[in-house]
């Protein structure tokens, strides 16, 4: 193939995918909050939350995050982000619940952070909530699936939500505008590599 044919071809082959992502632009006229669950077994579902919080922030909007697992640990994130008057995080108390092994005092830490987090999703000043790691509290039944779905349906229309964690519940999936599974291929953990500051937290 000559380099002529080459450029043609390239050429044509642009055009139609022009053509597509511009249909596919003209199509999308809905203006509203989103739901999006970032979900799987692969590394990767706290940090995209962040990513977008900090998208968020840079443009002015207000944004609440609620940790539901990992409050109790450093998060490099949180450090960098929390002097922003924009942003509020609101943390579960007890960490990790499978190093506090107490049933009732998890669903009780769970049940005051939730609180907050209802507080935040009923606000239509805020921009856009984190529910980081709620999934285990709907797995390990500390906070009622019903309960949850009743504060995502009734959220301020222009408020988006994203929901972080491993195994999020069918109809939580069913629910969501935007669905990314991150997926494990290989993870250094399970090699006895420690996780790293700065880069895994």
């Amino acid at each position: 193939m000559s380099e002529s044919d080459r450029e043609a071809r390239h050429k044509r082959s642009m055009q139609k995918l022009k053509s597509h992502v511009d249909e596919k632009v003209a199509q999308a006229t809905e203006q509203r909050g989103l739901l999006l669950v970032f979900t799987g077994n692969g590394k990767g579902k706290t940090t995209a939350a962040w990513g977008t919080v900090t998208r968020a922030l840079g443009y002015g909007y207000k944004v609440g995050v609620v940790q539901f697992i990992k409050g109790t640990w450093e998060c490099g994130e949180r450090e960098r982000l929390i002097d922003d008057d924009n942003l509020e995080v609101q943390v579960m108390a007890t960490g990790f619940t499978w190093d506090t092994q107490d049933r009732e005092s998890d669903t009780r830490a769970c049940q005051t952070v939730w609180r907050e987090a209802e507080r935040l999703l009923a606000d239509p000043a805020v921009y856009l909530v984190v529910l980081d790691e709620i999934t285990y509290m709907l797995k390990f039944g500390y906070l009622e699936f019903e309960v949850l779905k009743k504060a995502l349906e009734s959220r301020p229309a222009e408020q988006t939500v994203i929901v972080t964690g491993r195994n999020a519940h069918r109809e939580l999936v069913a629910m969501a505008d935007t669905v990314t599974e991150m997926q494990e291929t290989k993870h250094a953990f399970n090699t006895g590599l420690q996780a790293r500051r700065g880069i895994d937290y």
